[in-house]
């Protein structure tokens, strides 16, 4: 239970219905949708939409989606992999052959195809209750009319300048005389009203095939691409089945591969052989098995995990308790471990997350990114849709597992969550920030079931992340802590802003009261009604 006399934001509860976004313009079209007839699905879609917009560095038409839906609050879980993949005449040999030894986040080349739209509208197509055109059109009313520029994503957008100052779309589209907007800014975005305008009408064929197809083909190949029409057309994102890990008598439900979802499963496998009840939640006992517990997740993932259809990745191996017992035979109590190999990926503020339960027990757990700040970087001009980087997840080495290669795709960093117990989903979930993601899930399960916080305490709760080595801790963590943890042998950092960003919404199957939080890092808040 939160402490009144400290700074901080209470539980908000419902029970016809909870959004949770990282943006409070999205929040509140999420519940004006939930009010007005449409379900979760129309409302997550809305939210995602109108945040491709207001936070174009988080999150955009030309990026990636994936999502997890309970319909009706059912522990059968739907997944879907909304991520586009590398270009047909994309390989690593050309890569070599162009002086490549590794992906490049800048370059052309990390540009792998937009699967959000297509994911949207199947999404819709599946279970959705709207119009397609009526879900879509705050977004066009923010984008033609104009949104006010929040704190927070006025902070990112002015850390994108650089980047976006490369590329001469990108920096019309998105800077004014050179500079990002301040907070308190109104900002418009008319090509991308009417590109959305578009493709609310047509739906999916007019993003992926004709005009529109044809202008981001020629933006991709000006910027020295080797995308092909083609690639556009033949998108196509795929239903799957989750795949789950048991902790506590809760299942946790994971996309499966290309996504790093596995990282979770394979952290919470690991975690459960501990008794962190026992432990401080913000002391340094839990916070090292939580960083061990990463370091040999994220080893297991950069070994294994690619696309599925072009690599042998062995999920029930990963999934297994013989193999969390092996991964748990190389944490030493008390000392950090050897760092060798344990990259998680870059870390990146660029995502957006909503979590959507409405008043018949549908819930959507839905992840929406460009990657990187801004993505790429390049902007197509006449259609004002900026691409993704996601192709930087590849590696080029023939002999790895993830390496380029045509129509296939990279290694993904985001991840949605939904948690079952029994028959009934209790708990849909979500924590961005790139390759902090699993840690950040793991984190936020094991604050609710090992030390009893409500949803808002378990996002808010201090956060540190393993990554190469190096310890980030937050502000939260106290200074006799990281001594304690520097005594172990961590290389402690400061990090630079805060880690992730997190939205929960949990059920109670006995009442049907829905609690809700939402990141206090972020700009965005929870509703429910």
């Amino acid at each position: 239970m939160r402490n009144f006399y400290e700074a901080g934001r209470s539980v908000t509860y419902g029970v016809n219905g909870a959004v949770a976004t990282s943006s409070t313009h999205a929040s509140q079209v999420a519940l004006t949708i939930l009010k007005s007839g449409g379900n979760a699905m129309d409302a997550a879609i809305a939210a995602c939409a109108v945040q491709c917009v207001v936070d174009p560095m988080q999150t955009g038409i030309g990026g990636d989606c994936f999502a997890l839906v309970s319909m009706g609050g059912s522990s059968e879980i739907a997944g879907l992999n909304g991520s586009g993949k590398a270009p047909g005449a994309l390989t690593a040999d050309f890569l070599m052959g162009q002086g490549f030894t590794e992906m490049d986040q800048n370059s052309p080349h990390s540009i792998t195809v937009p699967g959000a739209i297509d994911a949207w509208t199947r999404l819709h197509e599946k279970f959705g209750s709207m119009a397609f055109s009526d879900i879509l059109q705050p977004a066009i009313d923010f984008a033609e009319n104009g949104f006010v520029v929040t704190q927070r994503t006025s902070i990112d957008w002015e850390l994108g300048v650089p980047k976006l100052l490369k590329n001469q779309a990108a920096s019309d589209i998105y800077l004014k005389n050179g500079k990002a907007p301040a907070a308190g800014t109104i900002w418009k975005l008319p090509k991308l009203a009417a590109t959305l305008r578009v493709i609310a009408s047509k739906g999916r064929s007019a993003f992926y095939d004709g005009d529109i197809a044809e202008k981001m083909v020629a933006s991709l190949k000006a910027a020295g691409g080797v995308h092909e029409e083609q690639d556009f057309s033949s998108v196509s994102a795929d239903f799957v089945g989750s795949i789950t890990s048991e902790y506590q008598g809760n299942t946790i439900h994971q996309i499966p591969p290309s996504g790093q979802g596995i990282t979770t499963l394979i952290m919470m496998n690991i975690l459960k052989k501990y008794d962190l009840s026992g432990l401080d939640p913000n002391g340094a006992q839990r916070l090292h098995i939580e960083a061990e517990a990463a370091r040999l997740a994220y080893l297991a993932r950069d070994k294994f995990v690619a696309d599925p259809t072009k690599a042998d990745v062995p999920l029930d191996m990963l999934l297994s308790d013989e193999f969390a017992e092996q991964l748990n035979s190389h944490i030493d109590v008390g000392k950090a471990g050897d760092p060798t190999g344990a990259y998680a990926l870059e870390r990146h503020r660029d995502t957006i997350y909503a979590s959507v339960v409405d008043g018949n027990g549908n819930a959507v757990s839905f992840i929406n990114s460009l990657y990187m700040g801004f993505g790429s970087g390049i902007a197509c001009p006449d259609t004002g849709v900026i691409f993704q980087n996601r192709g930087f997840g590849f590696v080029v080495d023939p002999d790895h597992l993830n390496c380029v290669a045509p129509g296939k795709r990279p290694l993904h960093t985001i991840i949605p969550g939904m948690v079952t117990r029994g028959d009934q989903a209790t708990i849909c979930y979500g924590v961005m920030g790139g390759g902090y993601q699993p840690v950040g899930h793991s984190h936020v399960l094991t604050n609710i079931w090992d030390f009893g916080m409500d949803p808002q305490e378990a996002i808010d709760s201090p956060r540190a992340f393993y990554n190469a080595g190096v310890l980030e801790v937050e502000e939260g963590i106290p200074a006799s802590v990281r001594q304690e943890l520097s005594d172990m042998g961590y290389q402690l950092q400061d990090t630079a802003m805060p880690l992730g960003g997190g939205q929960i919404i949990m059920v109670n199957p006995e009442t049907g009261v829905l609690s809700a939080g939402s990141e206090s890092r972020k700009d965005g808040c929870a509703l429910a009604y």
